[in-house]
């Protein structure tokens, strides 16, 4: 009851459910510590950019069924980027530019990145280092493990059943061996 009162149901909470997966899985730190992503604004950024890219893909082979919870999906991290700002003192002005900004920077990564996985390793290494290693240098090794990884994500994502993902489950799985 409490839900209805407030508009949310077992979607918006799957919707939830998920986001909270994907921000978890995209702020772990052997990112950071082991494959040369920036700590940084940026490259929180472009680490959830990257595993919602995932996701949303997954979800865009049965778009008939996915799309409503994929809209939510986005709406909600975008909500997030906005709140994000606010609390680190963007004002009102500042934080419509700086979402619109982020929601294109959003549109080219995924366009990147969609581009990249349908061709060859070294497209996805480039698209990789144009934009989740942009603002460092990067050595071959991480970025390779970086490709490892989502490769390594795309397969468990592909056979992770859609149902899970729209239950909330983000299908993710641990880091794999990347030595």
């Amino acid at each position: 009851m409490f839900n209805k009162l407030f508009g949310r149901n077992r979607e918006d909470d799957a919707v939830h459910d998920l986001y909270v997966s994907l921000v978890t899985q995209a702020r772990s730190e052997v990112f950071f510590r082991e494959m040369g992503v920036p700590d940084s604004l940026d490259g929180r950024f472009d680490l959830l950019t990257l595993h919602m890219f995932l996701i949303l893909r997954r979800l865009k082979t049965e778009h008939e069924r996915t799309a409503g919870f994929s809209q939510k999906l986005f709406d909600l991290m975008f909500r997030d980027m906005d709140l994000s700002l606010r609390e680190a003192g963007v004002g009102d002005v500042g934080v419509g530019k700086r979402v619109k900004a982020m929601v294109q920077g959003f549109y080219g990564r995924i366009s990147a990145y969609e581009e990249a996985l349908g061709s060859s390793h070294e497209d996805l290494f480039l698209a990789l280092q144009r934009n989740l290693y942009g603002t460092v240098e990067v050595n071959q090794e991480c970025l390779d493990r970086m490709c490892g990884y989502i490769k390594h994500q795309q397969a468990a994502l592909a056979a992770t059943d859609v149902s899970e993902i729209l239950s909330g489950k983000a299908g993710f799985q641990g880091m794999p061996d990347l030595q």
